[in-house]
């Protein structure tokens, strides 16, 4: 395929994100809340920001619906927000991707954070984030630390990467390492608008996850990114997400082996090694999700993710860690034979 048949394709399935309108009220801040069948979680969400909420003048907070069927986020929206949060509610469903790039559309603002309706973010996430991009007017984007925790608040585990900077600032050479690998979760993350408008939305292609990864390797080849070291963000892990139901078909390595595709079409030279150990990355994640499986006795989807694994790499580390997994999902196998 052409170099200018490729750039149409990726404009297709990424949507082009208009400039704001000239003569509209500028925020700095867009709030979007993504949501779909997520009314309870939204609670949260929406509070955690409604907790911190500067003037309409400075934040925009709008929840977009992707055609929620089994609750209604609205009235949320309408007994929490008073007034101070909008609701759009999509025609039809969409899907993730469009829904996340209908949110950066209708953002009015010049930074935006898309909160996940499961997800929250901690008091001062918007102050601390704010002044990264104060101080660095050059960041496309800035994100700070993030823990994963149970849908009930609990901590799971804390993803610490305080090693990249231990005060707010520029990171030094990050496109090498997350185009190697996710390390960042989608609330712990703000752009500027003006980054999608150059760049386009999350990339449709991607079904079931790692569109997020795609999008913030795009923004790290074309900008500096911002940290801050404070853990300010909160990712929650359900048993019920999109993500979870992909690992049973394996449709997670295959998107993300697709992100890991597309990425190469823009990385400058030197980060095409880094992108390269990306797939050893998913072979390490789809072996996690196969040892799992087998522990839980969930051996078809162990089985898929164990050949998912393979297909991304097949080093002497990977061989090895893919053959001791599969001896203990056949040890778990017969402990459950009845006798």
């Amino acid at each position: 395929m052409n170099p200018t048949a490729t750039e149409d394709l990726d404009r297709l399935h990424r949507g082009v994100i208009a400039p704001v309108p000239d003569g509209t009220e500028r925020p700095l801040w867009s709030v979007m809340i993504p949501v779909y069948n997520a009314a309870h979680d939204l609670r949260r969400s929406l509070g955690s920001v409604l907790d911190q909420c500067p003037d309409p003048s400075v934040m925009q907070i709008e929840v977009v619906d992707d055609f929620s069927t089994k609750d209604d986020p609205g009235s949320v929206v309408q007994e929490l927000g008073g007034g101070r949060a909008e609701f759009f509610r999509q025609p039809q469903n969409v899907g993730h991707s469009r829904n996340f790039n209908t949110c950066i559309a209708r953002a009015r603002g010049h930074l935006v954070h898309i909160l996940h309706a499961d997800d929250f973010v901690a008091p001062g996430f918007y102050d601390r984030l704010g002044a990264v991009f104060a101080v660095h007017p050059e960041a496309g984007a800035a994100f700070c630390r993030h823990a994963i925790v149970d849908p009930d608040g609990t901590p799971k585990w804390e993803w610490d990467i305080r090693t990249e900077r231990e005060t707010p600032g520029i990171i030094e050479n990050w496109l090498d390492r997350i185009a190697a690998r996710q390390l960042i979760q989608t609330p712990s993350i703000a752009v500027r608008r003006e980054v999608y408008e150059r760049l386009g939305g999350f990339d449709d292609r991607i079904r079931t996850c790692g569109e997020d990864w795609e999008m913030w390797v795009r923004i790290a080849a074309h900008y500096p990114v911002g940290y801050h070291p404070d853990l300010l963000a909160y990712y929650q892990d359900s048993s019920d997400s999109l993500t979870k139901r992909s690992i049973r078909s394996g449709q997670n390595i295959k998107d993300l082996r697709l992100a890991s595709q597309l990425c190469r079409g823009y990385l400058p030279k030197p980060a095409l090694a880094a992108n390269r150990r990306s797939y050893e990355a998913w072979a390490e994640l789809a072996l996690h999700w196969a040892y799992e499986g087998f522990k839980k006795g969930h051996h078809a989807a162990a089985l898929v993710q164990l050949r998912e694994a393979l297909i991304c790499s097949r080093s002497t580390r990977i061989l090895g860690k893919a053959r001791g997994i599969g001896l203990f999902g056949l040890r778990q196998a017969l402990r459950r034979r009845p006798t």
